[in-house]
């Protein structure tokens, strides 16, 4: 089975997003978010939504500390 354009596209931005966040030095980060940024536009594209959006919306929708409110204890 062959994957899909989109899915691979996606595959690879979240592997070099986890690659970028494991360099050691600032010029492989930096390098590992050229990719990033090559793939979202690839995406964009094919009118794929931003597979970061979502990540950045949850983390800015409800803070980590916030959890026992969320699960009713305040």
């Amino acid at each position: 089975m062959v994957e899909s354009d989109i899915r691979y596209y996606r595959r690879r931005a979240f592997e070099e997003m986890a690659a970028a966040n494991r360099a050691v030095t600032v010029e492989a980060r930096q390098r590992r978010l050229q990719l990033v940024d090559t793939y979202v536009e690839r995406l964009k594209t094919l009118d794929a939504p931003n597979p970061f959006e979502d990540e950045l919306v949850s983390l800015t929708a409800s803070p980590a500390f916030a959890w026992q409110s969320a699960v009713g204890l305040r």
